[in-house]
Parts: C-alpha cells; structure tokens; sequence
C-alpha cells in the first residue's frame, strides 16, 4: 500500500511521525497521574495567578507538545495540561468520545485540582473545536480564547469528507490513531454541531492562530482545508486572526507564536478586570455545573 503514496506525500506522512516521535523525547516536569471518576488521568499543574490557562491536545496529540509553552506562561499565572482518556497514561473509557462529553470531563478535572474560573482556554487542532464548544456552552467560564490551527465544526463535510481523503492521509490516520483517538474522530460532526447550535463567545479576546504553510498541494481537499482555516475567524465576531509561518503542529514548531497570543490575551483580560470589579466569572468563582 506504501508503494500507491506518491513520493510528496510520503515525504508528508514521514514528516508527522517524526513531530510525533520528537513530542515523545519532550519533557514537563510535574507531570503526574490522579484518580477521577474511577480511571487515571495524566496532567501538569504548574504556576500560580489567574487567570488559568488550560490547553487542550489536539486528535492523537499529547501534552508533551505544549513543553515550550507551559513553562513560560506558568511564570505568570497557573496552567493546566492533561492527556485525555486513552493519550499518553491517561486510562481508556467507554464513555462517549464527543465534544460535549469531553468537555464535561474537563470542567470535573479542574474542579477536582481545585482550579476555579474563568479560564482562558487553549487549544490545538481538535482540541480547538473542544475549547470552541467550552466557550459557547459555558461563557461565563471563560476569559479568553486562542485557538491553534483549529478544527472547523464542519471540517468533516464538503469536500473534507472522510470519503475524498486520499490513500495517504487515511494509512496514516489507521497507523497513528488509538481507538480513543479514532472514536473522537468519528464524533467530530456531532461536536461540530453541538457547538454551531450555541450563540458565539462575545465580550472576550479570541485569537485564531492559523497554519500559514499548512498543504502544499493543490488538491480540491487541501483548498477546502485552507478555506476553512480561513473562516475559523468569522464563528468568532471580534476575534482576531494571526498566520503564523507553520505547519498545522505550531505548539512544536512556532510555541513563541503560541506564547506570544496567550500573553496579548492575559493582557487584555488583565486590563479589563482592572477597569471592572468584576473578575469576569461567576460571583463565587465556582464551576457552575
């Protein structure tokens, strides 16, 4: 089957695996594992302030990628990385693999490490369209928005279809993916609906930090995976859109991109509770369930 992928697309395929096995050899120290709901789940808690900073890995992706990242943004206030049920030694579920219920996993991981809102949620790829969804169903949770080379909600239709993938995306997705990765994968229309039924997040920064080299080739998929880059703004009123010169994995190969849009978002946040007695979440700063 190797030999029916033509030479560019092997070239592409090899250079994944390699970002997979480079996040592998990176390091966070603090990294520990904790009972919740009766598996393990694997996260960092680091720093100290608010507001939080939660990260969300992208499909298959772990919290290792962030290792760049975490430790500078930990100097001013608190984060949260975690591997999601099924990555890295995070205990496999039968729960569902949808959007809403991962989601819902998250909000009871950051009650249990004792982490109270409002956040500002990061995330990457997939992980981007769970913090989408977050900050439409729970606004007032939220402090701010960066999205890393989002998935779109609707990334898996039109000419995106799984059905018009070429042979060499889908061998690497069969290769790559565990099955919690996969499941989630399958999910991902129904997330993407769950999170375009919601009104938008308004009143917060929201940065779209976008791939600027993310498929070369000028295939009907790769056009209507760029055009739907693009438009990952336009679900945000206000936000603000930034291409940066990367490929779709921009916490390993441009985390100072990633740096840089936190900081303007911890900015903002911070000048808007100083003009405001209010800290921009609920009046106890509980998690509202």
């Amino acid at each position: 089957m190797l030999n029916t992928i033509r030479p560019a697309h092997r070239r592409q395929t090899a250079a994944f695996c390699l970002f997979l096995a480079l996040s592998g050899c990176a390091s966070i120290s603090g990294v520990t594992t904790s009972p919740l709901d009766g598996r393990n789940v694997e996260h960092v808690v680091t720093g100290h302030g608010t507001p939080a900073v939660v990260f969300e890995n992208g499909l298959g992706g772990r919290l290792q990628w962030w290792a760049e990242v975490l430790p500078t943004i930990a100097r001013e206030t608190t984060v949260f990385a975690y591997n999601r049920a099924g990555t890295g030694t995070s205990t496999e579920t039968s729960t569902p693999r949808d959007g809403e219920t991962i989601i819902d996993e998250l909000r009871r991981n950051l009650r249990d490490k004792g982490i109270a809102p409002p956040y500002v949620l990061v995330g990457h790829s997939l992980g981007g369209l769970y913090m989408q969804l977050y900050a439409r169903r729970y606004p007032q949770e939220v402090a701010g928005l960066v999205l890393v080379d989002s998935t779109h909600p609707e990334q898996l239709k039109g000419a995106g279809a799984k059905d018009n993938w070429p042979t060499w995306i889908k061998l690497m997705f069969n290769v790559l993916l565990s099955g919690a990765a996969s499941n989630e994968l399958e999910a991902l229309p129904a997330t993407g609906a769950a999170m375009l039924a919601l009104p938008p997040l308004t009143g917060k920064p929201v940065i779209v930090l976008s791939a600027q080299k993310p498929m070369s080739e000028t295939s009907e998929l790769a056009r209507d995976a760029n055009a739907k880059r693009s438009d990952i703004a336009r679900l945000h009123p206000g936000a603000k859109q930034v291409w940066v010169d990367s490929g779709h994995v921009i916490p390993l190969e441009r985390p100072d991109a990633v740096i840089a849009a936190i900081h303007e978002v911890l900015l903002s946040v911070q000048a808007a509770q100083s003009h405001s007695p209010s800290t921009g979440g609920n009046e106890t700063g509980e998690i509202q369930k």
